[in-house]
């Protein structure tokens, strides 16, 4: 059998061909005849999947999501650092600057207030169309609450769940971690400065609001959202005091304080951080989230050292348990396999079952504490979390979104860009581990 190490040294490479299928993929284009639209992506552009689904069964993937566009762009950053991709990188990420700041023309008043694209939309979709009213609330500081657009730049006219606050905080994590490679670019500098300035502001004043959660299920207060946006203020108020703007600084600090505050809250005394507080809901059964852990993962050193957290660690061991117990791949499985990971318990998307990127982050997790709470047993409990990804992967390298927790098989979305940038950066800490 194929070693680990070979068998990651492969996947890495097929994983970023992959996953840059979905960003800028201008040659595509996709019919949504229910919907009267033909959208065709701008250069910039990074879908969730560029497959052209419809629902037939595959869901219909192919919109630039904030958050799962910024998940992408930090993965390209990494591929970019360790030279699997070369300068091509920083043309992509001029495109999403200049695509991410055109967004913020968009006006659903416009949309509102003109007929003519409802009459092209199919009856038995108009159940599916956003209200006059709620088009006519995207504007301003909105447009970046809104969950995703079209790849063409235009307003989604269906209805989603909305809104929800954690794109902006991730895309200002993910650019201003690309500071560094954009000194040589005068203009892409100024464009950075102008998308990270607007975003910092979107977090200081919309971070610690009620929004929807990363899973578009449940609106309340989420750690999710709330630690990812405690990092992007925090990074942000040290970008703005090197750039010598201390009162935009000072609130950064200030509102990163409040947000950090708050978290200790989420602490249950059933051993783990709580995912959510629902808004007018006492409590909720997801409360127990793999979200936690993409949070400390997303929101990285500029989240306050959460891999260190014990009460982190606690979190996923409660996932890895509950996991043992809901999915039949989990039962008998072999002794070198890790638990394959999924959302939450009782979840009925698609498959319901284990999910590549939550596997893969407890796999990363263990990883980054691997570099300060013990090398070698962290290390092989990443490992074990590699080689059940292994087990499910088709020798193609592709991967989707879920492989079913009965079977195994791939379920829901195929060529999931965020599956590729999870293992992506799942390796990275992999290999800062092995020197």
């Amino acid at each position: 059998m194929e070693s680990l190490d070979r068998w990651v040294d492969r996947q890495y490479r097929r994983a970023a061909e992959y996953m840059l299928l979905s960003v800028s993929p201008v040659g595509l284009s996709k019919s949504r005849p229910g919907f009267g639209q033909t959208i065709r992506p701008a250069r910039g552009a990074i879908v969730a999947s560029p497959v052209l689904a419809s629902y037939d069964p595959d869901p219909d993937y192919f919109f630039h999501w904030y958050r799962d566009s910024a998940v992408v762009l930090d993965a390209l950053r990494v591929l970019y650092d360790d030279g699997t991709v070369g300068d091509e990188a920083l043309a992509h990420v001029g495109d999403f600057v200049r695509f991410s700041l055109a967004l913020a023309a968009l006006d659903g008043r416009a949309l509102a207030a003109s007929a003519n694209w409802r009459g092209a939309v199919s009856a038995d979709f108009e159940k599916f169309l956003r209200s006059d009213e709620e088009l006519s609330q995207v504007h301003g500081h909105a447009v970046a609450a809104d969950t995703r657009v079209n790849p063409d730049g235009t307003l989604d006219i269906s209805r989603w769940a909305r809104p929800q606050h954690d794109g902006p905080a991730l895309r200002a994590l993910a650019l201003l971690r690309w500071m560094k490679h954009a000194v040589n670019d005068r203009d892409l500098e100024h464009a950075l400065d102008q998308l990270i300035g607007a975003d910092l502001a979107f977090v200081l004043s919309h971070g610690s609001r009620s929004c929807y959660d990363i899973w578009e299920e449940e609106r309340g207060l989420h750690f999710y959202t709330l630690l990812v946006s405690r990092a992007a203020l925090d990074s942000g108020s040290r970008w703005l005091e090197s750039k010598n703007v201390k009162p935009e600084a000072a609130a950064c600090r200030a509102g990163a304080d409040r947000i950090a505050a708050m978290l200790p809250d989420y602490w249950s005394e059933a051993g783990y951080y709580r995912s959510r507080v629902l808004d007018g809901a006492p409590r909720s059964s997801k409360e127990l989230d793999i979200a936690v852990i993409l949070a400390a993962l997303h929101a990285g050193p500029e989240g306050g050292g959460t891999v260190d957290d014990e009460r982190m660690h606690a979190t996923l061991a409660q996932l890895e348990a509950l996991f043992e117990r809901e999915y039949p791949i989990n039962q008998n499985r072999a002794a070198h396999l890790g638990p394959a990971l999924g959302r939450y318990s009782g979840d009925v998307y698609y498959s319901g079952g284990a999910y590549y990127f939550a596997t893969l982050a407890g796999a990363e997790f263990c990883f980054r504490a691997a570099s300060t709470r013990g090398r070698d047993p962290f290390l092989r409990r990443g490992d074990a979390y590699l080689e059940t990804v292994r087990a499910y992967t088709p020798e193609s390298g592709e991967l989707s979104e879920q492989f079913d927790r009965r079977t195994g098989a791939q379920t829901s979305a195929r060529h999931l860009a965020w599956s590729y940038a999870a293992f992506i950066t799942c390796i990275a800490a992999r290999r800062a581990v092995e020197g």
